[in-house]
C-alpha cells in the first residue's frame, strides 16, 4: 500500500505543480493527463518487466509470480491494477486484506497469484582490475 502511495505522488505531485503554476487552459491541462498516462503506463511496464514500480523500488520490495518467483510482465501488471478495483469494493477491505493473510497478498494478488516480498538487493559487480575507459589505450596521457 505504502509503495501505490509512493508512485502516486510520484506521478501526480509534479503534475499538480506544473497545473498550480500555470493559468487554467485546455492545452496544459491535456498535456499534463498524457504526461500523467504515460508515467503510469512507464511504472506498470517497469512493474511488470522488473518486479518493481518507482514505489515498490522506494519502499524495498518485490512482485513477483507467486508459482514462479519471476516478474509479472506487463499485461499482467495492468490486469493486477485493474483487480485491485475489487479490493477498493467491499469497504477497502482487500487493501486491508494484507494484515492477516499468510501470505500477505491482497484480493488482487490472489487473483493474479502474485506476492510482494522484500527486494533483494544485488551488489554491483566490481570493475576488472586492469578496466581502461573503451577507445584509451595503455600509457596514454
Amino acid at each position: 500500500m505504502l509503495s501505490f502511495l509512493a508512485d502516486y505522488f510520484l506521478v501526480s505531485i509534479p503534475s499538480g505543480v506544473a497545473g498550480l503554476a500555470a493559468p487554467r487552459s485546455t492545452a496544459l491541462e491535456a498535456g499534463l493527463g498524457v504526461v500523467t498516462f504515460a508515467l503510469l503506463v512507464h511504472n506498470r511496464w517497469y512493474l511488470g518487466g522488473r518486479g518493481q514500480s518507482w514505489g515498490k523500488k522506494l519502499m524495498a520490495t518485490h512482485l513477483h509470480k507467486e508459482a514462479s518467483g519471476r516478474p509479472i510482465g506487463t499485461w499482467m501488471s495492468f490486469v493486477r491494477d485493474v483487480c485491485h478495483l475489487l479490493d477498493a469494493l467491499p469497504c477497502f477491505l482487500g487493501f486491508l486484506w494484507p494484515l492477516w493473510d499468510g501470505r500477505r497478498q491482497t484480493f488482487a494478488d490472489k487473483l493474479v497469484g502474485t506476492v510482494v516480498t522484500p527486494a533483494e538487493t544485488p551488489l554491483p559487480e566490481p570493475l576488472a582490475p586492469n578496466w581502461q575507459a573503451p577507445g584509451r589505450t595503455e600509457g596514454a596521457a
